[in-house]
């Protein structure tokens, strides 16, 4: 199978960080999530740091990270979204269950922890969810002023949780959990100051913000996060979750704000998770979202975890037990270059680069978008009965798809008073199945990906309103729906290719197989250098020679470069061409 070749960013210079900058490379390093689900302990973390600092730190894999919940007791009711079993101070702050941290006794918080990661040469980090707990909320606790290490005052009175938390705009997957804060007040601005100025007091390196990208963009929070940490005396790397249903144009109206923001759904040792990649990693790379200017640095698009190694189940309240189900050549695919070579594995990161286009026919889908995107416009509505509306999707009307892209909004009277003109959107009449703009649960959102509809339940996740210049807003997330015109892969679609250019006149090549029998894919020679940018090459090469890395086998050749790819595997090249 022959494959063309498009171009791709120019890595040649990604390892020469200009002073004080965030992320001038795409952050690397391990999470503790996949494998431990929540209940990593500080023994637990240490020692897996440790195993990152002696084995992948010299690849570049700097960071441990700890992820969700390490705030949370360890005790029989508590799970991911359960209420009140968090650990918080007197100013409605997170801290760590001494229980699972004994160092952070004494208001110590991470520390020590921090400090043992350092002294590995690693950088340490932590998730966070968005606004404050409902725990927090719920005790009414003051709020910090950092200022004066007193309890916030402004126009003659103290502020506390209930002030600033926004119960009606819980988390979409943690409802339970954790609210917005009003980011307009100042004593909101003060709760997110005193939390991040905590983290650097820690000595955190990189946080892991979740909660406010992808199904529940929250642009505020973000800009006021974003311009506390650029204040900070301690550098931390700011990074956005969760990435379901996260766009080109969604990230557009955050990425100068932050370091990384994620681009997909939870991501688990599943060949459809790794093949699901594919699209959205072209999609972001023809954007040119690679490597843009972000908070102090640059910005990438972030694929989330690796699931290698050994891990653990979705959902399950244990450490690792088990190894990854995805097989050696569908790990390579997804990760082609860990083993060690001189080669820098930034150079090689599948997850940032641009594809191959393949041969396509128009489809039609449904998507979410930030409402300023021009694409958001375009919905119509039309009256069948009483209470009944359909509402279509513009391109449907020239029939381009076949069957059109339409929703059905049935409101009842007490709905309709008590919404004030909001309401559910079904697939057809009379299904109780509604467009749902949310996930509910973390850790089964990619099957909200695939299938947007769920039970109608009348929450605010499933409330839409159509403005009058043809918007369709979420009440929840405040993002629009649209319907994206996509290409369905036919023919060759399950072959891609990639190419970059590298340090010391490197080329680089990779063929990926996402078909389920082994593939030969072929490259004209001719093609490699008229795929690059052009500042790099003018005329086409007409000869290479160079190594296949999983193989090892080397090669010259003047004409075609063909290889023999396994099922879902991978062939990476390093070349010198001329």
């Amino acid at each position: 199978m022959l494959v063309s070749l498009c171009s791709d960013v120019d890595v040649s210079n990604w390892r020469t960080p200009f002073p004080g900058s965030h992320a001038f490379s795409p952050p690397r390093g391990w999470n503790s999530y996949d494998s431990f689900s929540w209940l990593i302990s500080e023994e637990e973390f240490l020692q897996n740091a440790e195993i990152l600092s002696k084995r992948l730190l010299p690849h570049g894999y700097e960071y441990a990270v700890v992820d969700f919940l390490w705030y949370r007791k360890k005790v029989p009711g508590a799970w991911i979204d359960a209420s009140g079993f968090d650990v918080i101070d007197e100013w409605g702050r997170v801290i760590p269950d001494p229980d699972r941290w004994p160092s952070s006794g004494g208001e110590k918080g991470f520390s020590d922890v921090a400090s043992k990661v350092h002294s590995m040469g690693l950088k340490f980090g932590i998730h966070i969810m968005r606004g404050i707990s409902i725990q927090a909320y719920n005790a009414n606790t003051p709020i910090l002023d950092i200022a004066t290490g007193r309890a916030y005052e402004e126009s003659g009175r103290k502020w506390t949780s209930k002030d600033i938390g926004l119960p009606d705009r819980p988390c979409g997957w943690m409802p339970h959990g954790f609210i917005r804060v009003n980011t307009k007040l100042g004593a909101g601005r003060a709760f997110l100051r005193s939390l991040f100025q905590q983290y650097a007091e820690w000595g955190v390196d990189f946080v892991k913000h979740d909660c406010v990208f992808g199904d529940d963009l929250d642009v505020d929070e973000i800009s006021s996060v974003s311009e506390i940490l650029s204040k900070l005396d301690h550098p931390i790397v700011y990074s956005l979750s969760p990435g379901t249903n996260a766009t080109p144009d969604m990230a557009k109206n955050v990425y100068g704000l932050i370091n990384m923001y994620r681009i997909t759904a939870d991501d688990w040792d599943k060949w459809e998770d790794v093949e699901s990649h594919f699209n959205v990693t072209r999609d972001f790379a023809a954007a040119n979202m690679i490597g843009t200017n972000g908070l102090l640095g640059r910005s990438w698009p972030d694929l989330d975890m690796l699931p290698l190694g050994w891990l653990t189940d979705p959902g399950a309240n244990e450490g690792p037990h088990r190894a990854s189900n995805l097989t050696p050549d569908e790990q390579r695919t997804q990760f082609p270059y860990i083993t060690a070579t001189k080669t820098s594995t930034s150079e090689n990161k599948v997850s940032l680069q641009k594809r191959t286009k393949v041969d396509t026919s128009d489809a039609l889908a449904l998507g979410l978008t930030g409402c300023k995107d021009p694409k958001a416009n375009g919905w119509t509505s039309e009256a069948l009965a009483q209470d009944l509306e359909k509402i279509c999707w513009k391109e449907n009307l020239g029939n381009k798809f076949g069957e059109p892209l339409c929703l059905f909004s049935d409101e009842e009277t007490i709905h309709r008073q008590q919404y004030q003109g909001k309401f559910l959107l079904s697939a057809s009449d009379g299904v109780d199945l509604c467009l749902d703009a949310s996930p509910k649960e973390r850790l089964i959102s990619k099957e909200f990906t695939r299938s947007p509809f769920s039970p109608c339940k009348w929450d605010a996740n499933q409330m839409w309103e159509l403005t009058t210049d043809g918007k369709l807003v979420n009440t929840h997330s405040g993002l629009c729906a649209t319907g994206n015109s996509i290409k369905a892969n036919i023919g060759s679609g399950g072959v891609r290719a990639w190419i970059a250019t590298g340090k010391k006149g490197k080329t680089y090549l990779a063929f990926f197989n996402l078909n389920s029998e082994k593939t030969t894919i072929s490259a004209k020679i001719s093609q490699l250098a008229l795929s690059l940018p052009q500042r790099h090459f003018k005329n086409a090469f007409s000869f290479c020679k160079g190594k296949e890395i999983w193989s090892g086998k080397t090669f010259e050749v003047s004409q075609t470069i063909s290889f023999d790819v396994e099922t879902h595997g991978s062939a990476l090249f390093v070349l010198f061409c001329s």
